[in-house]
């Protein structure tokens, strides 16, 4: 009898990685990455079946691919393998339905994407770097010292919100309110989730977070064009009349800016600190060489992954790597996974600051969807970390961090911290 029933699917917790066949697996579970034990059954995927199909799961059945070269193959062939109608594993949530340009095959997802991209260019950024910086130091200069407190709300938080505010142009002293809309665009209802249910989650987006980017809307459109992203929308020729003609889809763009401005760099300035403290080591090598920082925040990003995967949907039937995959099944690309590939990665499983060829992973994806905000989540971490290092001896981990309950946003709703002026 197979040892995983349907009653029992959370129960992959406290198994094994070897103490199930493989045709039972499903990696999809939320509670294996709120516990962080996924690890074990990446790596027996990656070794005995990288090209996996998990025949029943919360989401439906999907296939899973598990490995660096595979995944990029997957990315570099979007003929077969569509980012439409949507790149989560579960297909779309009851209610309204979006879409946006990351959900888009081309001509529409370049002609989308091209209208918001100039905000990350890299004259732009360099533009960006003061007004961080200046942040940065207002945030860890206020900082209580000899208590402790919670590092994912008073700086990981409180840094992207105000991110997410000076590119949307959105009031400053509302900006909880991004980082909120963006935790329950993805959540899924439960005990354990922001919302108790699809009903409550659309009402949120719709009427609260939608109903406020309109009226923003209504003011930039009238107005001369300018830097923020509401106000290149408004102005784009692709996307003029897109949030009164094709409001979901406006919704879902919303959707996917907040998100990929808010996940990426939040959870990885967590991360940073969790992986220090656990390695001690090179929190020394990094306190001997400041100039380090450069090199070690592309490491934090491949050593978190904050997205933990993207799906994509064969157009047509084909043979991948001698598995027949089927028009219209997902295919789902586990970065979590290709991160830790070890014919990929040198050590994939060792977090080192000074790693020869550290952008050498898949957290921002590859090919036609590559993250757009890549530099930017960069600059923000490097910033954060210059600074912390001329104020502080150490931040110090004080408990356990406490873990998004998702597959998809790899992250931390908690970081207990003492911190440690020179």
């Amino acid at each position: 009898m197979s040892a995983v029933i349907e009653e029992e699917r959370t129960s992959m917790i406290g198994i094994g990685p070897y103490d199930i066949p493989l045709e039972d697996y499903d990696v999809s579970q939320r509670e294996l990455f709120r516990s962080d034990s996924m690890w074990g059954f990446f790596d027996r995927l990656r070794e005995e079946e990288p090209v996996h199909y998990c025949k029943d799961s919360e989401f439906g059945p999907y296939w899973s691919i598990t490995k660096f070269k595979d995944i990029m193959e997957i990315e570099g062939n979007p003929e077969v393998f569509s980012s439409e109608p949507t790149i989560g594993i579960q297909d779309r949530l009851p209610g309204f339905q979006t879409t946006n340009f990351i959900s888009m095959d081309e001509p529409g997802h370049g002609n989308q994407r091209r209208t918001v991209q100039s905000a990350v260019a890299p004259k732009n950024l360099a533009s960006m770097e003061g007004l961080i910086r200046e942040r940065v130091i207002t945030i860890l200069d206020s900082l209580p010292t000899g208590e402790t407190f919670d590092w994912v709300d008073k700086v990981s938080i409180e840094l992207t919100g105000q991110m997410l505010a000076t590119l949307f142009d959105y009031p400053i002293e509302e900006r909880r309110n991004l980082t909120y809309w963006s935790d329950v665009a993805t959540a899924l209802p439960g005990p354990d989730s922001i919302v108790s249910s699809y009903e409550e989650r659309n009402r949120i987006l719709i009427e609260d977070c939608m109903g406020s980017f309109v009226k923003l809307w209504d003011e930039r459109v009238k107005q001369p064009p300018q830097f923020d992203l509401i106000s290149m929308m408004a102005h784009g020729e692709e996307t003029k009349n897109m949030a009164h003609d094709r409001p979901m889809e406006f919704m879902g763009n919303l959707m996917l800016l907040i998100i990929g401005g808010n996940d990426t760099t939040r959870n990885s300035i967590s991360g940073s600190v969790l992986f220090l403290n656990e390695n001690p080591d090179q929190y020394d090598k990094l306190r001997q060489n400041p100039d380090l920082v450069t090199n070690m925040i592309p490491e934090v990003i491949r050593y978190q992954t904050p997205l933990t995967l993207m799906r994509r949907t064969a157009t047509r039937d084909i043979v991948f790597k001698g598995k027949h995959i089927k028009k219209g099944e997902k295919v789902v690309m586990w970065y979590v996974s290709g991160n830790r590939d070890e014919e990929a990665i040198d050590r994939p499983y060792e977090f080192i600051i000074d790693r020869e060829r550290p952008r050498h992973h898949l957290s921002f994806g590859f090919g036609i969807h590559r993250c757009m905000g890549n530099r930017l989540a960069e600059m923000q971490l490097r910033v954060v970390w210059e600074e912390i290092l001329k104020r502080f001896h150490k931040i110090e981990l004080v408990g356990d961090p406490q873990r998004t309950y998702s597959n998809f946003i790899k992250g931390y709703t908690e970081l207990p911290v003492r911190v440690h002026p020179l």
